[in-house]
This record gives structure tokens, C-alpha cells and sequence, in this order.
């Protein structure tokens, strides 16, 4: 699957415990924060990344609650270096 550097970025987020919080004006999304496992935002991810990866199934949502990394999402992303150190 081809995944670009951005939408690695976030996954890779998403996979160290993240999560995209997401704001609806009635049934479409209207706003995404994407919060780290630190509570920082990822300025990176735009509503178009959000919905690249949902597209793919990389994020899933489940019982209304914050999008996550999916199995086939934690799958595809790529390893890196945490730079936290």
C-alpha cells in the first residue's frame, strides 16, 4: 500500500497511543485534532489526511469515540526512531 510520509507521521503517532478527536456538523466531519499520547497536537494531520487514512482503513472509530490505528493500519506503517529521548 502506498502511504505517504505525512500519513506515516501520523500513524505513527496514532500507533505510540495517539488518537484523532473529531468535531461533526450533522452527519459530515468538520474538524480533526489529533492529540499525541503526551497531549500535544500534531499540527501535521489536516481534515485531508484524516480522510486518506480513514478511506484505507488505517484509522477506525469504534462506538462513536476517538479514531485509532487499526490492525491493517498498525500493519503498514513503517518502523521509526522515537525521537524523545
Amino acid at each position: 500500500m502506498n502511504i505517504s510520509r505525512s500519513e506515516q507521521r501520523v500513524l505513527h503517532v496514532l500507533a505510540l497511543g495517539g488518537r484523532i478527536d473529531h468535531f461533526r456538523s450533522g452527519s459530515k466531519t468538520r474538524d480533526i485534532l489529533c492529540v499525541t499520547r503526551d497531549g500535544l497536537i500534531l499540527s501535521d494531520c489536516t481534515l485531508g489526511i484524516f480522510q486518506r487514512l480513514r478511506r484505507k482503513r488505517l484509522i477506525a472509530s469504534e462506538g462513536g469515540g476517538p479514531y485509532r490505528i487499526s490492525r491493517l493500519g498498525r500493519l503498514s506503517v513503517r518502523a521509526q526512531l522515537d525521537n524523545q529521548g
